[in-house]
């Protein structure tokens, strides 16, 4: 069984944000960079599923460039056997999942695992996205996976709230937790990741027909007052108003 697991690198919720001056875009030279946590957890899920069957392979698969290499270097520390890194900056998700698709055409995976979304642009949309593109299985939020004989057994997400289900493989899963817990770099996990090689290859898709030109932050003062529960009439009003305090 061959399992894919797809990481995005995203800043660090405790990095502080600022902009540049000049054009209004973030800067991202005082950002700390993180594998997505949604991502960690479809990893994590994948590597115990390594650990419990031995003919089980996972590979990490990034779009990004360079600089992403040691946090994909951990992700072969916490247990993947091999990573792939598809050179670019991309501009949108449809060029990330096409990316994805290609590559998953050329080396079949029974399995593609990744987080439910990006904490940076929350769209959600990659996963689904590839799963129309490869016509895999499809579903997302996922909470708990299993492999049984007859493919997967899934806990999802409902608006009516948990759903079990049964699913043939192959498959494309956007992952959340509770689906397995955050792992930790051992120190031998650690040293076999510097003799793994990550493969680099250059993007096949076309840049997106757009580019970002502009790119505002909202800034944005906190009123910083306290309505009592007992004056809800206040609160719609300033809801509906945005009436100012004295």
């Amino acid at each position: 069984m061959k399992i894919l697991v797809c990481i995005s690198i995203v800043p660090d919720t405790t990095s502080k944000i600022t902009k540049e001056d000049s054009n209004n875009f973030l800067t991202k030279k005082d950002l700390t960079f993180i594998v997505g946590p949604y991502d960690d957890y479809a990893l994590s899920r994948a590597i115990e599923i390594k650990e419990s069957n031995e003919n089980v392979e996972v590979g990490v698969f990034h779009v990004g460039l360079e600089a992403s290499e040691p946090l994909i270097r951990k992700c072969l520390a916490l247990g993947a056997d091999y990573a792939f890194r598809i050179n670019g900056e991309p501009k949108s998700s449809l060029q990330i999942a096409n990316e994805i698709c290609h590559y998953a055409k050329e080396n079949k995976f029974d399995l593609i695992l990744m987080g439910k979304e990006a904490i940076d642009y929350n769209s959600g949309m990659i996963h689904g996205l590839v799963a129309a593109g490869l016509n895999y299985n499809h579903f997302s939020p996922v909470m708990k996976l299993d492999v049984i004989e007859e493919g997967l057994e899934l806990q999802i997400e409902t608006d009516l709230g948990k759903s079990t289900i049964h699913c043939k493989l192959p498959a494309v899963l956007g992952c959340q937790e509770p689906i397995a817990e955050w792992k930790i770099p051992s120190m031998r996990g650690i040293m076999s990741a510097r003799t793994k090689e990550i493969q680099v290859f250059e993007m096949k898709t076309n840049q997106s027909n757009f580019e970002i030109s502009t790119e505002s932050v909202n800034e944005t003062n906190r009123k910083q007052i306290q309505i009592p529960k007992e004056n809800l009439e206040l609160l719609i009003q300033a809801l509906k108003k945005d009436i100012q305090f004295n």
